[in-house]
């Protein structure tokens, strides 16, 4: 696996199933988008999943064999592209969205992937530590208060203080980026 490119900050939240990634991410994007970032969102899901309605126009054209479908209206547009034969890459994924207007590309799941991520724990499920065998994690988000690890440790239950971890890691990527 490549490292993933992109033009702005790429950020990923990898965590087993069932520790909460979507719901914590769910209370930190508006906390971000609140202190005037634009967030980019890619999600990883490993099974089918389908965004379009049985019975609607677009379903319906898609269905007939359309390998892409551009809905737009004038609130918003999505482009569904049936990829039957190979799943995309997340660097073929960061190349679709428009960075133009975002800060901030936050990725949930992909946790193989090589890219700066957080990883998220709860003790609870007791799964085994990800930061151990990765060196692509930067900071882990737990509710364990005591860790063995020389990574920042965050309290996933804590917004604020991912938030403002995430912001620090920013500004030291622009600061690299400048450089």
């Amino acid at each position: 696996m490549t490292e993933i490119q992109c033009t702005r900050p790429i950020l990923g939240f990898a965590a087993f199933s069932g520790t909460g990634k979507t719901t914590l991410l769910e209370k930190l994007i508006p906390v971000l988008t609140e202190s005037g970032l634009n967030i980019a969102m890619i999600k990883h899901a490993h099974h089918n999943f389908d965004i379009d309605k049985p019975g609607k126009d677009s379903y319906r054209l898609r269905k007939a064999g359309a390998s892409q479908m551009l809905i737009s209206s004038r609130f918003r547009h999505a482009l569904i592209t049936e990829t039957p034969d190979k799943e995309p890459s997340l660097t073929e994924l960061v190349q679709r969205l428009d960075l133009s207007s975002i800060d901030l590309v936050l990725v949930e799941g992909c946790k193989t992937e090589i890219l700066p991520k957080i990883e998220l724990r709860r003790d609870v499920l007791g799964k085994e530590w990800l930061h151990k065998s990765d060196s692509n994690f930067i900071a882990v988000a737990c509710d364990t208060p005591e860790l063995e690890t020389s990574l920042p440790i965050l309290n996933i239950n804590n917004v604020e203080d991912i938030a403002r971890f995430i912001h620090e890691w920013i500004k030291a990527h622009d600061s690299i980026e400048n450089n």
